[in-house]
């Protein structure tokens, strides 16, 4: 199993990145089937999501649109359990069918406050995309209709996901060594 070090860390490798697409193909499919005909937009959250969604929309068959939205709730490798939305939307959702997708749902708090802040702006249908899911971690009730994996409550990085800032870059992703 391939090791490598960020910053105080060593992580080991847990999903290559060939699993990563194939999961990422299966729930690309399941949209594609789903919203068929309704032209969704991918709200993608920032900065982890970036790669997911950008693969993501590449795999998809059916027309859609992309944008970006910025909430935090993590420092370092703990959640603050402070939800703080740093960059808002920039496109009208009204009567729109959005798709959040995130790299991970951990706690569900970020995508609560997300779900919460969106129907503000009054969209036809909210569907949730997750890269990860920690259903151990879990302490809201969502409908997280795609998943595309299920994952211990351990510190990950690697596509799209970071250690203050770091690891973002790696294909495959890693779990942080005990």
């Amino acid at each position: 199993m391939a090791t490598i070090d960020i910053k105080d860390k060593t992580f080991e490798t847990l999903i290559p990145e060939e699993e990563i697409m194939r999961r990422v193909k299966t729930v690309a499919d399941r949209i594609s089937n789903d919203l068929k005909g309704k032209k969704p937009l991918l709200l993608g959250v920032l900065n982890g999501s970036f790669i997911f969604a950008a693969d993501l929309m590449r795999m998809l068959t059916i027309e859609s649109e992309i944008s970006f939205v910025k909430m935090t709730s993590y420092q370092g490798t703990e959640s603050t359990g402070k939800v703080k939305k740093l960059v808002g939307l920039n496109e009208d959702i009204e009567g729109r069918t959005v798709v959040i997708v995130e790299d991970i749902v951990d706690s569900g708090l970020t995508m609560e406050k997300m779900i919460e802040y969106l129907k503000e702006f009054k969209p036809a249908e909210i569907h949730i995309c997750t890269l990860l899911l920690k259903p151990d971690n879990l302490k809201r009730n969502l409908d997280i209709e795609y998943i595309a994996m299920e994952i211990p409550n351990d510190f990950i990085v690697g596509y799209g996901l970071d250690y203050d800032g770091l690891g973002r870059n790696l294909r495959d992703i890693y779990v942080v060594k005990e």
